[in-house]
């Protein structure tokens, strides 16, 4: 069974990529129009896809990773790469502009009952900073326990972000500006330094081999 902290920094860095509270005023905005309870069953919907994508890769990444010749340690630099990159735009608040972008892209080319798969499921909440981070995560938790544990805790992820969606417009109201961007940066600082901590293990894996 994998430890505390290791589970935790799975916990953080899924919570991080996934970003419930940077996702909440985008779900105001894309389901602009809609009564309550067609924003639960888009939420719903949307938690659901999101999940069933993070959790494949979590259960089979190391195999969609060998099926194109990619070793693990590559993987690992590569997505701790792409995670700095996210954690930078974070702090910088870019990462939300390009957020607002797909959402606004997807509003005038998509029907609204497809609104839960894209952009919501994908690429805002399973985008490849969450798909990234499980992938890595999945090869340092390889052992049973540790694949149940980490579908455990996206399921977790997806069951906040589900709350996030239902209480969206309340935390909006309660973050406000000043709030939002408070969260977010600290979030980055965060997601940064785990980041940081991924292509440090992977370069000296890849040195090791």
């Amino acid at each position: 069974m994998p430890s505390f902290d290791s589970l935790f920094n799975a916990f953080v860095t899924i919570l991080v990529t996934i970003d419930p509270p940077g996702l909440a005023p985008l779900f105001l905005a894309v389901t602009r129009g809609m009564n309550r309870d067609e924003r639960m069953q888009v939420s719903v919907r949307a938690s659901v896809i999101g999940f069933a994508v993070l959790a494949v890769f979590a259960l089979m990444g190391s195999a969609i990773l060998g099926a194109f010749g990619i070793t693990l340690p590559a993987f690992r630099v590569a997505g701790g790469l792409l995670l700095f990159f996210i954690a930078f735009e974070m702090v910088f608040e870019r990462r939300q502009e390009r957020k607002e972008k797909s959402a606004d892209a997807a509003i005038t080319k998509d029907h609204i009952r497809n609104l839960a798969a894209f952009p919501l499921a994908i690429p805002l909440i399973a985008g490849p900073g969450a798909i990234s981070a499980t992938v890595l995560l999945s090869g340092s938790m390889a052992s049973t326990a540790g694949q149940v544990a980490l579908v455990a805790i996206i399921l977790l992820c997806l069951l906040i972000t589900y709350l996030v969606f239902v209480l969206a417009d309340r935390i909006d109201r309660l973050l406000g500006e000043t709030g939002r961007s408070i969260l977010t940066r600290l979030l980055g600082v965060i997601l940064a330094a785990l980041a940081v901590q991924f292509v440090a293990d992977g370069v000296k894996a890849l040195m090791a081999a």
